[in-house]
């Protein structure tokens, strides 16, 4: 996301920003589904479809879904995330116009 003062949240950011970004959006899809399924009584468990045969690297796979999590809460600090974004940088020379 871009700095805080920025209406435009999907800017790149950094490399780390947009994994998290994805590792979240993947976490999310997947409690979904696991809400779904248990209302239908049934697993859609796709993390653990994808990986219930190896129970170490399913473990690994939430924990980075929690740690994206974690640092969505605080967003990145580094530079090249708080840089305003090109568009931002557009609207600001149109407003000076």
């Amino acid at each position: 996301m871009c700095h805080s003062n920025c209406d435009h949240k999907w800017s790149a950011g950094c490399v780390t920003s947009m994994i998290g970004k994805i590792l979240l959006v993947v976490g999310g899809l997947n409690w979904g589904l696991v809400g779904i399924g248990m209302l239908m009584n049934s697993d859609w468990n796709v993390v653990y479809m994808l990986l219930g045969k190896l129970p170490t690297l399913e473990a690994v796979v939430y924990i980075l879904v929690g740690v994206a999590a974690i640092a969505g809460i605080f967003g990145c600090k580094c530079t090249k995330c708080m840089d305003p974004c090109g568009a931002c940088d557009h609207d600001k020379a149109g407003e000076s116009m």
